[in-house]
Protein backbone atom coordinates (compact mmCIF):
# COMPACT_ATOMS: atom_id res chain seq x y z
CA UNK A 1 0.00 0.00 0.00
CA UNK A 2 1.66 2.81 -1.49
CA UNK A 3 1.50 6.40 -1.09
CA UNK A 4 1.30 7.36 -4.11
CA UNK A 5 -1.63 5.52 -4.91
CA UNK A 6 -4.75 7.84 -5.61
CA UNK A 7 -8.21 8.11 -3.88
CA UNK A 8 -10.56 8.19 -6.26
CA UNK A 9 -13.65 9.50 -5.69
CA UNK A 10 -17.16 8.98 -7.66
CA UNK A 11 -18.40 12.48 -8.98
CA UNK A 12 -21.73 13.81 -9.63
CA UNK A 13 -21.63 17.39 -8.92
CA UNK A 14 -23.51 17.44 -5.87
CA UNK A 15 -23.29 18.03 -2.51
CA UNK A 16 -22.60 14.68 -1.12
CA UNK A 17 -19.99 14.08 -3.89
CA UNK A 18 -18.51 17.31 -2.42
CA UNK A 19 -18.49 16.01 1.15
CA UNK A 20 -16.83 13.20 -0.22
CA UNK A 21 -13.72 15.24 -1.90
CA UNK A 22 -13.35 17.11 1.54
CA UNK A 23 -13.12 13.82 3.79
CA UNK A 24 -10.31 12.86 0.28
CA UNK A 25 -8.35 15.53 0.95
CA UNK A 26 -8.17 15.49 4.22
CA UNK A 27 -6.67 11.99 3.84
CA UNK A 28 -4.26 12.86 0.86
CA UNK A 29 -2.65 15.92 2.79
CA UNK A 30 -1.48 12.92 5.14
CA UNK A 31 -0.91 10.13 2.93
CA UNK A 32 0.67 12.32 0.41
CA UNK A 33 -1.61 11.11 -2.69
CA UNK A 34 -3.31 12.37 -5.66
CA UNK A 35 -7.09 12.40 -5.71
CA UNK A 36 -9.01 11.73 -8.68
CA UNK A 37 -12.91 12.48 -9.72
CA UNK A 38 -14.49 10.60 -11.26
CA UNK A 39 -17.19 10.98 -13.82
CA UNK A 40 -19.66 8.31 -15.48
CA UNK A 41 -21.65 9.47 -18.77
CA UNK A 42 -23.93 7.35 -19.77
CA UNK A 43 -22.94 7.95 -23.95
CA UNK A 44 -20.18 9.44 -25.29
CA UNK A 45 -22.14 12.47 -26.61
CA UNK A 46 -22.24 13.24 -23.13
CA UNK A 47 -18.41 13.75 -22.59
CA UNK A 48 -17.62 16.92 -23.88
CA UNK A 49 -19.93 18.81 -21.85
CA UNK A 50 -19.24 16.98 -18.77
CA UNK A 51 -15.69 17.88 -19.39
CA UNK A 52 -16.59 21.49 -19.58
CA UNK A 53 -18.52 21.38 -16.53
CA UNK A 54 -15.71 18.91 -14.71
CA UNK A 55 -13.30 21.60 -15.81
CA UNK A 56 -15.18 24.74 -14.13
CA UNK A 57 -15.83 22.82 -10.76
CA UNK A 58 -12.27 21.72 -10.79
CA UNK A 59 -11.06 25.70 -11.15
CA UNK A 60 -13.38 26.78 -8.77
CA UNK A 61 -12.35 24.00 -6.45
CA UNK A 62 -9.01 25.33 -6.77
CA UNK A 63 -10.05 29.15 -5.86
CA UNK A 64 -11.51 27.66 -2.82
CA UNK A 65 -8.71 25.58 -1.46
CA UNK A 66 -5.91 25.36 -3.50
CA UNK A 67 -6.25 21.80 -4.45
CA UNK A 68 -6.57 20.69 -8.12
CA UNK A 69 -7.88 16.75 -8.17
CA UNK A 70 -7.53 15.54 -11.37
CA UNK A 71 -10.41 13.70 -12.85
CA UNK A 72 -11.29 10.91 -15.28
CA UNK A 73 -14.80 11.36 -17.48
CA UNK A 74 -15.81 7.94 -19.25
CA UNK A 75 -19.04 6.52 -20.80
CA UNK A 76 -20.72 3.25 -18.79
CA UNK A 77 -22.45 1.96 -16.01
CA UNK A 78 -21.26 2.89 -12.16
CA UNK A 79 -21.81 -0.59 -11.43
CA UNK A 80 -19.13 -1.84 -13.85
CA UNK A 81 -16.83 1.20 -14.52
CA UNK A 82 -16.39 2.64 -11.08
CA UNK A 83 -14.29 -0.71 -9.85
CA UNK A 84 -12.62 -0.34 -13.84
CA UNK A 85 -11.35 2.46 -12.87
CA UNK A 86 -10.52 1.75 -9.52
CA UNK A 87 -7.92 -1.24 -10.54
CA UNK A 88 -6.77 1.02 -13.62
CA UNK A 89 -5.56 3.23 -11.40
CA UNK A 90 -4.16 1.37 -8.76
CA UNK A 91 -6.96 3.34 -6.16
CA UNK A 92 -5.80 3.02 -2.55
CA UNK A 93 -9.46 3.35 -2.04
CA UNK A 94 -12.45 4.99 -3.03
CA UNK A 95 -14.37 8.08 -1.05
CA UNK A 96 -18.14 8.54 -2.04
CA UNK A 97 -21.14 10.10 -0.86
CA UNK A 98 -24.69 9.09 -0.05
CA UNK A 99 -27.49 9.86 1.75
CA UNK A 100 -28.56 7.09 4.13
CA UNK A 101 -30.64 3.59 2.67
CA UNK A 102 -32.74 5.53 0.28
CA UNK A 103 -29.52 7.33 -1.03
CA UNK A 104 -27.36 4.57 -2.05
CA UNK A 105 -30.36 2.91 -3.68
CA UNK A 106 -30.63 6.58 -5.58
CA UNK A 107 -26.73 6.76 -6.32
CA UNK A 108 -26.58 3.39 -8.41
CA UNK A 109 -30.04 3.05 -9.70
CA UNK A 110 -30.19 0.01 -7.20
CA UNK A 111 -28.07 -0.91 -4.72
CA UNK A 112 -24.39 0.61 -3.59
CA UNK A 113 -23.37 -2.07 -1.46
CA UNK A 114 -23.35 -4.27 -5.17
CA UNK A 115 -20.73 -1.01 -6.49
CA UNK A 116 -18.87 -1.64 -3.69
CA UNK A 117 -18.27 -5.17 -2.99
CA UNK A 118 -16.96 -5.67 -6.76
CA UNK A 119 -13.98 -3.49 -5.89
CA UNK A 120 -10.46 -4.61 -4.73
CA UNK A 121 -9.82 -1.72 -2.86
CA UNK A 122 -11.91 -0.16 -0.11
CA UNK A 123 -14.29 2.29 0.19
CA UNK A 124 -14.91 5.07 2.62
CA UNK A 125 -18.65 6.11 2.56
CA UNK A 126 -19.74 9.38 4.03
CA UNK A 127 -22.31 11.17 4.10
CA UNK A 128 -21.43 14.45 5.93
CA UNK A 129 -18.63 16.72 5.49
CA UNK A 130 -15.44 16.00 7.87
CA UNK A 131 -15.63 16.62 11.82
CA UNK A 132 -12.27 17.58 11.70
CA UNK A 133 -9.08 17.18 10.06
CA UNK A 134 -7.59 14.78 12.57
CA UNK A 135 -8.81 11.18 12.26
CA UNK A 136 -8.38 10.00 16.39
CA UNK A 137 -10.72 7.33 17.20
CA UNK A 138 -11.59 4.38 15.20
CA UNK A 139 -14.32 1.99 15.48
CA UNK A 140 -13.31 -1.73 14.74
CA UNK A 141 -15.82 -4.28 15.17
CA UNK A 142 -14.69 -7.94 15.98
CA UNK A 143 -17.29 -10.95 14.99
CA UNK A 144 -16.78 -14.32 14.36
CA UNK A 145 -16.47 -14.32 11.00
CA UNK A 146 -12.52 -15.26 9.63
CA UNK A 147 -12.49 -12.95 6.66
CA UNK A 148 -11.55 -9.70 8.51
CA UNK A 149 -8.19 -10.68 8.54
CA UNK A 150 -7.45 -7.33 5.90
CA UNK A 151 -8.46 -5.12 8.54
CA UNK A 152 -5.82 -5.40 10.58
CA UNK A 153 -3.62 -4.50 7.93
CA UNK A 154 -5.89 -1.27 7.35
CA UNK A 155 -5.65 -0.49 11.16
CA UNK A 156 -2.02 -0.72 10.59
CA UNK A 157 -2.27 1.76 7.66
CA UNK A 158 -3.92 4.51 9.11
CA UNK A 159 -2.49 4.06 12.74
CA UNK A 160 1.04 4.75 10.42
CA UNK A 161 -0.22 8.23 9.34
CA UNK A 162 -2.87 9.20 11.59
CA UNK A 163 -1.91 7.79 15.24
CA UNK A 164 -5.43 7.19 15.36
CA UNK A 165 -6.80 4.64 18.30
CA UNK A 166 -8.85 1.62 17.56
CA UNK A 167 -11.64 0.26 19.50
CA UNK A 168 -12.08 -3.18 19.12
CA UNK A 169 -15.96 -4.13 19.85
CA UNK A 170 -17.47 -7.32 20.33
CA UNK A 171 -20.69 -8.76 22.05
CA UNK A 172 -20.27 -11.74 23.80
CA UNK A 173 -22.18 -15.06 22.16
CA UNK A 174 -24.17 -17.76 23.61
CA UNK A 175 -23.44 -19.59 20.78
CA UNK A 176 -20.01 -21.53 22.06
CA UNK A 177 -18.69 -22.29 19.09
CA UNK A 178 -18.90 -18.25 17.92
CA UNK A 179 -18.17 -17.53 21.05
CA UNK A 180 -14.70 -19.47 20.61
CA UNK A 181 -14.53 -17.81 17.12
CA UNK A 182 -14.73 -14.20 18.73
CA UNK A 183 -12.66 -14.79 21.19
CA UNK A 184 -9.80 -16.02 18.51
CA UNK A 185 -9.97 -13.24 16.49
CA UNK A 186 -10.04 -10.76 19.47
CA UNK A 187 -6.93 -12.82 20.34
CA UNK A 188 -5.26 -12.55 17.06
CA UNK A 189 -6.30 -8.59 16.54
CA UNK A 190 -4.83 -7.72 19.59
CA UNK A 191 -1.22 -9.67 19.12
CA UNK A 192 -1.62 -8.21 15.56
CA UNK A 193 -1.82 -4.55 16.36
CA UNK A 194 -0.02 -4.99 19.79
CA UNK A 195 3.63 -6.25 17.51
CA UNK A 196 2.65 -3.23 15.35
CA UNK A 197 2.64 -0.41 18.63
CA UNK A 198 -0.96 0.31 17.41
CA UNK A 199 -3.10 2.17 20.18
CA UNK A 200 -6.43 0.13 20.80
CA UNK A 201 -8.60 -0.96 23.67
CA UNK A 202 -10.80 -3.50 24.16
CA UNK A 203 -14.73 -2.59 24.70
CA UNK A 204 -17.79 -5.44 25.32
CA UNK A 205 -21.01 -4.36 24.02
CA UNK A 206 -24.71 -5.14 25.37
CA UNK A 207 -27.22 -6.09 22.77
CA UNK A 208 -27.95 -8.54 20.09
CA UNK A 209 -27.03 -6.10 16.95
CA UNK A 210 -23.11 -5.74 16.72
CA UNK A 211 -24.00 -3.33 13.98
CA UNK A 212 -26.78 -1.54 15.69
CA UNK A 213 -24.19 -1.48 18.94
CA UNK A 214 -20.93 -0.53 17.12
CA UNK A 215 -22.77 2.45 15.46
CA UNK A 216 -23.91 3.52 18.67
CA UNK A 217 -20.62 3.53 20.62
CA UNK A 218 -18.84 5.29 18.03
CA UNK A 219 -21.24 7.74 18.20
CA UNK A 220 -20.69 8.18 21.79
CA UNK A 221 -17.02 8.44 21.34
CA UNK A 222 -17.37 10.62 18.18
CA UNK A 223 -15.56 8.27 16.12
CA UNK A 224 -14.28 9.60 12.86
CA UNK A 225 -14.73 6.18 11.35
CA UNK A 226 -15.96 2.32 11.47
CA UNK A 227 -14.23 -0.15 9.72
CA UNK A 228 -15.92 -3.19 8.59
CA UNK A 229 -15.53 -6.12 6.14
CA UNK A 230 -18.45 -6.96 3.46
CA UNK A 231 -19.76 -10.29 3.74
CA UNK A 232 -18.61 -13.25 0.83
CA UNK A 233 -20.83 -13.76 -1.80
CA UNK A 234 -23.29 -11.83 -0.56
CA UNK A 235 -26.95 -12.55 -1.70
CA UNK A 236 -29.85 -10.84 -4.08
CA UNK A 237 -31.66 -11.78 -0.77
CA UNK A 238 -28.74 -10.06 1.34
CA UNK A 239 -29.51 -6.89 -0.81
CA UNK A 240 -33.57 -6.71 -0.74
CA UNK A 241 -33.78 -6.91 3.10
CA UNK A 242 -30.55 -5.00 3.76
CA UNK A 243 -27.17 -6.75 5.08
CA UNK A 244 -25.77 -5.52 8.47
CA UNK A 245 -22.95 -4.18 6.53
CA UNK A 246 -25.40 -1.66 4.35
CA UNK A 247 -26.99 -0.97 8.02
CA UNK A 248 -23.65 0.10 9.44
CA UNK A 249 -22.74 2.04 5.88
CA UNK A 250 -26.02 4.09 6.10
CA UNK A 251 -26.30 4.59 9.91
CA UNK A 252 -28.30 7.58 11.36
CA UNK A 253 -25.57 9.21 13.35
CA UNK A 254 -23.75 9.87 9.71
CA UNK A 255 -20.21 8.37 10.75
CA UNK A 256 -18.41 7.31 7.77
CA UNK A 257 -17.60 3.79 7.07
CA UNK A 258 -14.61 2.59 5.47
CA UNK A 259 -15.74 -1.00 3.72
CA UNK A 260 -13.14 -3.57 2.70
CA UNK A 261 -13.28 -6.65 0.74
CA UNK A 262 -12.64 -10.02 2.38
CA UNK A 263 -9.21 -11.15 0.05
CA UNK A 264 -7.78 -15.04 -0.72
CA UNK A 265 -4.67 -14.45 -0.62
CA UNK A 266 -4.14 -13.31 2.72
CA UNK A 267 -4.23 -15.75 4.73
CA UNK A 268 -1.41 -15.52 7.32
CA UNK A 269 -3.14 -13.94 9.94
CA UNK A 270 -4.00 -18.13 11.44
CA UNK A 271 -6.35 -16.44 13.86
CA UNK A 272 -8.69 -15.35 11.23
CA UNK A 273 -8.84 -19.13 9.92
Amino acid sequence: MSNNRPIVIPWDFSELAEFALQHGEKIAKIVNCDIVLLHIVKRKSDIDSATEKMTEAVEEHFKKYGIKPRFIITEGSIFTDINKIIEQENALFAVMGTHGIKGMQKFTGSWALKVIIGSEAPFIVVQDSPKSDKMSNIVFPVDFKFSEKEKLVWADFLHKYFKCKFHLCYIESSDPLFKKKIAANMITAKKFLSEKNVDFEVVKLNGKSLADESINYADKINADLIMITTTKNISLHDYMLGASEQKMIANEKKIPVMTINPRKDLTKFKGFN
